[in-house]
């Protein structure tokens, strides 16, 4: 008899201590010994269970330097192009182009919800020249983590994070969340994304939030579980040694980078940990962290379900990076033809989605990566933000679903429903759908060509 035969392991461990009086958790990576002799399915006969991502970018995109050229498999676009960022992983991220927003139309409100919802927008009242909405119906990533509760409850039913800070607007929850959990009568319902790295690190290891910099500087996570780690390693094989010492230097790296010296242990403010350098936001450095702590929960298996909010609905942003000095939904508004800044803004914004999914490429579980046990779906609430068009939305299905995925295609359906975009992520991410959408956002078909079935 084998070890894998004689060992009967749980789906994930957890090593439990105390710091600073408080509880922690760190969950750890699939080890070989949890796995079969292949590497690609759970000792007990259960597939490596698929995580679904939903990553969403405020105010459209530039549309001549988004869509690939041609249709079907293997995608390829010039290196203008702003998906030009993700052709190192274009195995794994397929284009949808061609789809519509079906529902009553109102700017940014109705594509917002189209997209992570499937359904129309809510209006609750009037504001100056537009609306007060929120999502009517649950957001995408509430479907998957309702679905892979019920099948086995995870320590987070799902987990939010945001990258670029939220700058003020009174438009709504829509406006400043990305997960909703639907609110017929018009009542906030929402999962708020957390912008603080500092405070997402500490909700993942279960400290207190009142003063988490406190509780950090008295000493590291892994010391309070230190004990445990040296009996687990006593029991591991020497790869699996390897794979638990690339796991514990990940978080020890993280937890490293976002510390601060103790003189200033202080809870931190909003944006908290990365606060503006010569007026200017850390995006690509908050990016970074929220990338990595995303990743390390998934491979921790806290959670099967996870938003990224990487700039809001009507986001006002400043890519300053690229030379802009105004937000991004004003200056939409108001550069002229060719709009080489927003078409800069979004190269930059696929950047840091490839960041993202290089960490997950690059994170070992089983014979594969997390990617390849992902489903993510990364879209935007228009067209493109200077005409608030809501047809041809730009729509990608990013990893591999454990198989489901076929990657590297651009499938084209002029005027589609949009709903038929997060549909096919739903299904890539495993779950049992016949249909989705609600009122004009329902559709019975997927995007077929992207699927492996």
């Amino acid at each position: 008899m084998n070890r894998k035969q004689r060992i009967q392991p749980s789906r994930r461990l957890f090593l439990r201590g105390m710091l600073g009086g408080a509880a922690v958790a760190v969950g750890l990576p699939l080890f070989d010994f949890m796995l079969n002799n292949h590497g690609d399915a759970m000792a007990a006969g259960d597939e490596i269970p698929t995580r679904f991502g939903l990553w969403f970018f405020g105010n459209g995109v530039h549309l001549p330097t988004w869509t690939p050229p041609t249709v079907g498999a293997d995608w390829n676009v010039p290196g203008d192009y702003a998906l030009s960022a993700l052709l190192p992983y274009k195995e794994y991220v397929s284009i949808i182009s061609g789809l519509s927003v079906k529902t009553a139309f109102h700017p940014h409100h109705s594509g917002m919800s189209a997209v992570c919802s499937g359904g129309p927008h809510l209006k609750i009242d009037d504001v100056r020249d537009t609306i007060v909405s929120t999502m009517k119906y649950p957001s995408i990533d509430q479907v998957a983590a309702q679905y892979y509760q019920s099948l086995a409850p995870n320590p987070y039913k799902s987990l939010e994070a945001a990258v670029t800070r939220f700058r003020g607007t009174d438009e709504g929850t829509q406006f400043q969340h990305l997960s909703h959990n639907g609110s017929a009568s018009g009542e906030t319902n929402v999962n708020p994304s957390e912008e603080s790295p500092h405070a997402f690190f500490d909700r993942l290891f279960n400290t207190t939030t009142a003063g988490p910099l406190i509780a950090k500087a008295r000493g590291s996570v892994l010391d309070a579980v230190g004990g445990q780690i040296k009996t687990l390693q006593g029991k591991l094989g020497s790869k699996d040694k390897q794979r638990l010492e690339q796991h514990l230097t990940s978080i020890s790296e993280i937890q490293s980078r976002l510390n601060i010296p103790t003189a200033e242990c202080t809870k931190p403010g909003d944006p908290g940990e990365f606060p503006d350098i010569s007026s200017n936001e850390q995006i690509a450095e908050k990016n970074k962290a929220v990338s990595d702590l995303i990743a390390l929960s998934l491979a921790c298996g806290l959670t099967r379900s996870f938003s990224i909010l990487y700039s809001n609905c009507g986001s006002g942003a400043v890519f300053w990076m690229v030379g802009a000095t105004d937000g991004q939904h004003y200056m939409n508004h108001t550069e002229p033809e060719p709009h080489t800044k927003q078409q800069e803004a979004v190269r930059f914004t696929m950047k840091q989605l490839a960041y993202f999914l290089d960490t997950l490429k690059n994170t070992p579980e089983g014979t594969g990566n997390l990617l390849d046990h992902c489903s993510i779906f990364a879209s935007t609430e228009h067209a493109e933000g200077w005409t608030h068009e809501q047809k041809d939305m730009p729509m990608l299905v990013c990893g591999k679903g454990g198989g489901r995925l076929k990657g590297n295609v651009h499938a084209r359906i002029v005027d589609g429903n949009a709903s038929m975009g997060p549909f096919t992520a739903l299904l890539g991410a495993g779950l049992p759908l016949t249909e989705f959408g609600h009122e004009e956002g329902f559709v019975n078909s997927a995007v077929k060509e992207l699927l492996n079935v």
